[in-house]
């Protein structure tokens, strides 16, 4: 079956290859480099990945991700990619890697240039290598570079590594991974207004199934309304003092007041704070509400002098 793409740029384009979930530190040294091949020769950088991971396919059920679909082309976007496609892993997945990279990458999509990460594996049974990408770039004239294993602190950078840490709790090596805050931007929805009555009104955002799950437990944040970064205070779980059926992401926007319900509202978590804990009653967790407010204020204040309060630098 041949694979044709839409609206294709009759310049050619250069390729950034990769699952692309994140869009962290390892997979900015790819696309930067798929950027600099399409400034060179004159063509139009793009994207190539998945409609859904491969694991979902291979193996019935894909990693947690870490960003939405919408969240994941605007940070291509954002990081210089200006066409995005996607494949349906099930049409190629028996394809052997010859096949893979004259069909789709020559033939269909008129690659000028080609970017993968150093790790980067393709084709039936994952038999191509950057070695076979190699080879066939050469053969035929095309640019390709590799980019290497990135690390922080002597840590691989990668999705995996990333869901880890937020699983954790650790909040600090995930943002240090990613490069950005870890950060949804999900519908606000009617929750109970019980925070309200707390002195503390709340914005509930649900996670959608197969989203990374982060440690239940309490976090300083950044919520982005009305153009500006407000200091915040998330409860990521099931509230165990009132109760509630369904994990959600429950914020309290430190000095702003107004009506969010329907709106799609960027939230960052910066550190975590502490545990979910269930109160004997509702003054107790109103005062406790108020001191991981004051701490919460305290974090992001730090966090906002050493990083600015320009949102496209932090989500």
């Amino acid at each position: 079956m041949a694979i044709t793409f839409k609206d294709v740029p009759s310049q050619g384009v250069s390729v950034a290859l990769g699952n692309f979930d994140g869009v962290h530190r390892g997979h900015l040294a790819v696309i930067n480099n798929a950027v600099k091949i399409a400034k060179e020769k004159g063509c139009v950088p793009c994207a190539l990945l998945f409609n859904r991971h491969p694991m979902a396919d291979l193996k019935g059920s894909a990693p947690p991700s870490l960003m939405t679909r919408d969240m994941q082309d605007r940070a291509l976007k954002k990081a210089g990619i200006e066409r995005i496609f996607r494949l349906d892993f099930s049409d190629i997945r028996h394809m052997p890697p010859e096949d893979f990279v004259k069909e789709i990458l020559f033939s269909a999509l008129g690659a000028k240039g080609i970017s993968c990460g150093y790790n980067y594996r393709f084709g039936e049974n994952a038999a191509g290598t950057t070695e076979t990408l190699s080879r066939l770039c050469e053969e035929s004239g095309t640019e390709l570079k590799i980019a290497p294993k990135v690390e922080v602190d002597g840590i691989p950078v990668s999705s995996t590594a990333i869901r880890s840490a937020l699983e954790k709790g650790d909040v600090n090596l995930a943002n240090r991974l990613l490069g950005r805050l870890f950060s949804y931007d999900f519908t606000v929805i009617s929750g109970d207004r019980r925070g309200r009555l707390l002195g503390a009104p709340t914005i509930n955002q649900h996670f959608p199934e197969g989203f990374v799950t982060p440690r239940f437990g309490v976090y300083a944040a950044a919520a982005f309304v009305d153009g500006a970064l407000h200091p915040a205070v998330t409860n990521f779980g099931i509230r165990p003092t009132i109760g509630t059926n369904s994990l959600r992401s429950e914020t309290c926007i430190l000095d702003f007041s107004g009506d969010l319900y329907g709106c799609n509202v960027p939230v960052g978590l910066i550190a975590f704070l502490r545990d979910e804990i269930k109160f004997s009653d509702l003054d107790h967790l109103g005062r406790q509400i108020a001191s991981d407010g004051e701490k919460a204020r305290k974090i992001f204040e730090e966090f906002s002098a050493e990083h600015g309060t320009d949102k496209s630098d932090i989500f």
